[in-house]
């Protein structure tokens, strides 16, 4: 069975943590698209693992993870990445494959990521990886890929400044290099896992362009960057938190204001905890956006959605939601493609009652308040997609499964 994970906001939803959940049944983690703009958190027993470029499944001793054909990968900060890991206890040799397929990221992309950004109309706010500019340059046919990394005679063609950047990783590079499609179909009838990177709202085509990554966030990325057919997935889940966030800049129709919302914005954010695990920058909050993620189920096909950091909301008298757009005093249920429109949307909010206690020690959804209940069935009737897991908590066992994702 072939199950996808997608970001189903602007990332930053918790796919990290959830992957890690849903990886000790599965065999094989692919992660199909994004670069090391993309950070993972995961909390393993009271100790923190962070991911940049590595699959989440890697914690798990007898999970095998893939860097996907989609991705593009920043050969240094992958090894310094597997480096960590090993330091902090996990053997990951012979269970991290990268794709041959896969694109890398050359020494000037990251500088050349910065200026453009710099120099746009309107600016993206960039992490500066070299992520959109190793997208372009492979866009232009231009680019490089691991192959050509590990095969002498391409890797004879390079620049000399090139080779002797990529010269120290090669021989380890050839070793983990596969061939993608050839292992997904002899590994048909295991359990797989395909990630996602950033989120849906961030997606090349599906999101807030030109304010999103160079990459497929969508469910759709999964088929291409894990080379297989789309008759292959048998499951799309969609993560995304109780509330919003958005890092960088770009249309935010629900994100706190303070002479509308007070402190709201900052006590979220000091609540979960919200700063990039990339970047250490602030995270823009706002309210959970209904429109936003009814779009993300409906241009998905998401069978199932995921819902993290309930628990922020523990000590909060009332949570209000965003349920509808108002432009130019009509409402809207859809996200505008045009961003001028988006940014001049104004939130429709709608309350409901706090539950006003911890629920860090649930474990099962009847354990939840009632209020609780009552705010994930509002969700679920307006999106019209099941939640089926609930996590109220960082660490792994503060999960709450309502329906298997191993379930077709």
């Amino acid at each position: 069975m072939t199950t996808v994970v997608i970001g189903a906001q602007w990332g930053d939803e918790g796919k990290g943590k959830i992957v890690d959940f849903l990886a000790e049944d599965a065999e094989d983690i692919v992660r199909f698209s994004g670069g090391a703009n993309a950070g993972h958190t995961i909390v393993k027993g009271g100790q923190k693992f962070t991911l940049h470029l590595v699959p989440s499944g890697i914690l798990y001793p007898d999970t095998v993870v893939v860097l996907g054909i989609g991705m593009v990968i920043d050969v240094p900060s992958l090894f310094d990445e597997l480096n960590t890991l090993e330091s902090q206890g996990i053997a990951w040799k012979g269970r991290v494959l990268v794709s041959d397929r896969a694109h890398v990221v050359l020494p000037r992309d990251k500088e050349e990521d910065r200026t453009l950004d710099a120099g746009r109309r309107r600016p993206i706010g960039t992490t500066g990886r070299g992520i959109g500019v190793a997208y372009a340059r492979k866009a232009a046919r231009d680019g490089i890929r691991v192959s050509d990394l590990v095969y002498d005679h391409t890797f004879s063609e390079l620049p000399s400044a090139e080779q002797e950047y990529f010269t120290p990783y090669r021989e380890r590079l050839a070793r983990m290099a596969c061939d993608l499609t050839d292992r997904m179909i002899s590994h048909r009838s295991r359990r797989v896992l395909l990630e996602g990177a950033q989120g849906v709202m961030l997606d090349l085509d599906l999101g807030t362009y030109p304010f999103v990554s160079s990459g497929m966030s969508a469910a759709a990325g999964a088929v291409v960057g894990s080379g297989i057919g789309p008759s292959r997935i048998d499951r799309v889940l969609g993560v995304f938190k109780a509330y919003s966030t958005r890092v960088g800049n770009g249309p935010f129709p629900s994100e706190f204001r303070p002479e509308r919302d007070g402190d709201l914005g900052d006590r979220i954010r000091e609540l979960g905890n919200e700063y990039g695990s990339t970047t250490g920058r602030a995270r823009r909050c706002g309210y959970l956006d209904l429109v936003a993620l009814r779009y993300a189920c409906q241009s998905n096909g998401i069978d199932g959605l995921v819902m993290t950091h309930l628990d922020v909301y523990d000590s909060l008298d009332d949570i209000s939601v965003c349920t509808a757009y108002e432009i130019d005093g009509r409402h809207y249920h859809t996200v505008p493609a045009n961003i001028l429109e988006l940014e001049r949307a104004e939130p429709v909010i709608e309350t409901l009652p706090g539950w006003k206690r911890s629920i860090a020690d649930a474990k099962r959804y009847d354990e939840l308040p009632g209020r609780a209940q009552d705010y994930i069935r509002f969700i679920e009737s307006r999106v019209e997609a099941p939640i089926d897991i609930v996590s109220v908590g960082s660490d792994r066992d503060q999960t709450i499964i309502r329906r298997s994702p191993w379930t077709p």
